[in-house]
């Protein structure tokens, strides 16, 4: 049972405060000072029946959901498209750099880069083919700007090793504004299941939670429900 208090630099979403939103192939909200739950992947790790599938939910939702359309749907459809995607993510589709350590201590590098300077970075795994961050920017950087930084640097070190070009990430990250403690306490937990939910041997990620929540007794559990 979740009875923890608010572990230091957390914040969740404010009723007092605006929200914003835009919309690429997903919705995006955003608040300032707020914390997410972020999902990103290799440009490969969903196959192309899967993306086509995608495409084809969003159409016929666009049909079923005519304008204006409210909140709450668009609510819904994220939390589907975002809970089909990672369920596939969890199939290891694509070439799964991220199974090299060198590119995953790259990655954790890029992670850890402007930790307490652009943002408090408070758990993340690291998947073969994705990784689950929880993440709050500082005014003055934005969230996109933030997982850009933090990919392209990895990304052109990909390229120059296997001597190619092109797109190693998708370009469009999947997030969510983190509601509340009980909402961070789940995806603190799916964080840390994710990798034996997809049956991965230890030797093939990584995760990572802050020490100074740790001690405030967050942890990784063995079992919990999804965010």
């Amino acid at each position: 049972m979740f009875n923890l208090p608010a572990p230091p630099q957390f914040r969740g979403l404010d009723p007092g405060l605006p929200v914003t939103m835009y919309q690429r192939q997903l919705p995006h909200w955003r608040q300032a000072g707020a914390t997410y739950f972020v999902t990103f992947r290799l440009a490969d790790a969903l196959p192309q029946d899967k993306l086509q599938f995608l495409k084809r939910l969003r159409a016929e939702w666009e049909c079923t959901h005519p304008p204006p359309r409210s909140q709450r749907d668009w609510e819904d459809h994220a939390r589907d498209v975002t809970g089909r995607a990672e369920a596939w993510l969890d199939e290891g589709y694509g070439a799964c750099q991220l199974r090299e350590p060198r590119w995953t201590n790259d990655l954790q590098e890029r992670l850890h880069h402007f930790q307490d300077v652009r943002y408090f970075l408070s758990c993340w795994v690291i998947m073969p083919n994705h990784c689950h961050v929880a993440i709050r920017p500082f005014e003055g950087h934005p969230l996109e700007t933030t997982l850009q930084s933090m990919k392209g640097l990895v990304a052109r070190h990909i390229n120059a090793a296997e001597e190619r070009s092109g797109a190693i990430w998708q370009a469009e990250s999947y997030d969510r504004i983190i509601r509340d403690e009980e909402h961070l306490y789940r995806v603190i937990q799916y964080i840390g299941r994710n990798p034996s939910q997809a049956g991965l041997p230890g030797a093939s990620w990584y995760r990572w939670l802050h020490p100074d929540w740790e001690a405030c007794g967050w942890k990784f559990e063995d079992a919990a429900s999804p965010p």
